[in-house]
C-alpha cells in the first residue's frame, strides 16, 4: 500500500495567527518533505475565498516543487471542474505532466460549497452534470489522436487539439467520491476512485462495501475496475498528544466543514442532499466519538492495525491529512517523520524501494 501527503489548506481558526500566504508556503515545504521521506504522492486541494481552504491553485504549488523532486506523484485534491472551463484545466495539468516527467495523477470533483460557485458565476444546481461533461472533454483533450470535437449540453468545441499534450499516454484519472452519484460516474467511465472514509461509511456502510460497490459498477458497465484509494485525517500520539489530535480534528469539523456544508436546500441540487446528513452528524459529534471511520488517531501500532483493515478492504493508496485543524508546521513535519519511520515500514510499497536505493 502506498502513502501520500494530502491537504485541503484549512486555515480559518480564531486561535492561530498564521496568514493564508504563510500557510501556502508551509504546504509547499511539507510537499517537498514528503519527497524526502519517500512518500508516493502529494495531493493538494483546491478551495476558494477561504470557504474551507486557502489554496486556490494546486497546480502552481505543485509546479513549484517539480525541479526539486524526482519521484513524488503530483495531484489535485481535487480539480473542481464546474468552476472552470475544462479545456483550460486540461491544458494546465497536461503542462505539469510534461514538466514533471509524467508524474501527474489527476482527480476531479464538484466541491460542496455554493459560496465557491457564486463569485465565478458558476451554476451550482447543474454541478454534477457539468462535472461529468467536463470529464469527457478532458479525456478527449488528453487521449485523442489529432483534432477532435465535442457537442454537449454545456460546451461546444469544434475541431481542436491542445498543446502541450501530457507526457503520459494515459494520465491516472480519479473521481473523488462522497456520494453514490460520483461512484456511478466513476464506474460508467472506468475511472479510478478516491473515497473519504467518513463519507463512505455514511453512504455505503464502510470502506470495503464502498470498494465493492465501485468494482461492481465498473463491471456492470463493461469496464475494468481501476485503483481504489482513500484519504484520512491523522494524528499520531497517546495521552495528551492524542487528546490534542481530537481537539484539532473537532476544530476542523466545526470551523471549516460544518459552515461549508450548511446550505439552503432550495439552492442545492438533489444530489447534494446527503450533505444534510453530514451536518447533522457533525452537529452532535463529540471528540470522544472520533473513530476509525473518520481519523487515524492514537499510537503507531493502533494506526498500523487500522491501516491493515483499510488495506484488506481493497484500498491501494492512502493519502494522509497531517496539517488539519491549524497544527503548527513543525508538528506536521514531526508527524510525517513518525509515520514514515514507525508506521509505513509495516506495509510494502515504493517507500521501501526508494529508501533502500537512497541507502546504497
Amino acid at each position: 500500500m502506498e502513502f501520500g501527503y494530502f491537504t485541503l489548506s484549512d486555515n480559518n481558526y480564531t486561535d492561530i495567527s498564521r496568514t493564508p500566504e504563510q500557510f501556502i508556503l508551509e504546504i509547499r515545504e511539507q510537499a517537498l518533505h514528503a519527497e524526502k521521506l519517500h512518500m508516493y504522492s502529494a495531493w493538494i486541494g483546491e478551495h476558494h475565498f477561504d470557504s474551507l481552504g486557502v489554496n486556490s491553485c494546486p497546480h502552481l504549488v505543485l509546479a513549484s516543487i517539480v525541479a526539486q523532486t524526482k519521484h513524488i506523484r503530483l495531484a489535485p485534491a481535487v480539480a473542481v471542474i464546474p468552476l472552470h472551463h475544462p479545456l483550460r484545466v486540461a491544458e494546465e495539468w497536461a503542462t505539469l505532466d510534461l514538466l514533471s516527467g509524467g508524474r501527474v495523477d489527476f482527480a476531479v470533483g464538484r466541491g460542496y460549497d455554493r459560496k465557491e460557485y457564486e463569485p465565478f458565476g458558476a451554476d451550482y444546481m447543474t454541478s454534477l452534470e457539468r462535472m461529468e461533461e467536463g470529464i469527457d472533454i478532458i479525456k478527449k483533450a488528453w487521449e485523442s489522436n489529432g483534432k477532435w470535437s465535442h457537442h454537449g449540453r454545456f460546451y461546444t468545441i469544434e475541431n481542436m487539439a491542445i498543446t502541450p499534450r501530457p507526457l503520459q499516454k494515459h494520465v491516472p484519472f480519479f473521481m473523488a467520491c462522497f456520494s453514490k452519484a460520483s461512484m456511478e460516474i466513476a464506474g460508467r467511465r472506468g475511472m479510478d476512485i478516491i473515497f473519504a472514509p467518513f463519507a463512505a461509511a455514511l453512504t455505503f456502510g464502510d470502506l470495503a462495501t464502498a470498494v465493492r460497490a465501485y468494482r461492481e459498477e465498473c463491471e456492470k458497465n463493461g469496464n475494468k475496475p481501476g485503483k481504489a484509494m482513500c484519504s484520512y485525517f491523522i494524528h499520531i500520539g497517546e495521552g495528551k498528544d492524542e487528546q490534542y489530535g481530537r481537539e484539532r480534528q473537532m476544530a476542523y469539523f466545526r470551523r471549516a466543514v460544518k459552515p461549508a456544508l450548511t446550505q439552503d436546500p432550495t439552492k442545492s441540487p438533489p444530489s447534494m442532499r446527503y450533505m444534510d446528513k453530514i451536518v447533522d452528524i457533525l452537529e452532535n459529534m463529540k471528540g470522544e466519538d472520533l473513530g476509525e471511520k473518520s481519523i487515524l488517531l492514537g499510537s503507531p501500532q493502533k494506526i498500523v492495525d487500522s491501516l491493515k483493515r483499510v488495506e484488506a478492504a481493497g484500498i491501494e493508496e492512502v493519502i494522509l491529512y497531517f496539517n488539519v485543524g491549524g497544527k503548527p508546521h513543525d508538528m506536521v513535519i514531526d508527524q510525517m517523520n513518525k509515520f514514515m519511520s514507525e508506521i509505513a515500514p509495516h506495509f510494502a510499497g515504493s517507500h521501501t524501494r526508494l529508501k533502500a536505493q537512497a541507502a546504497e
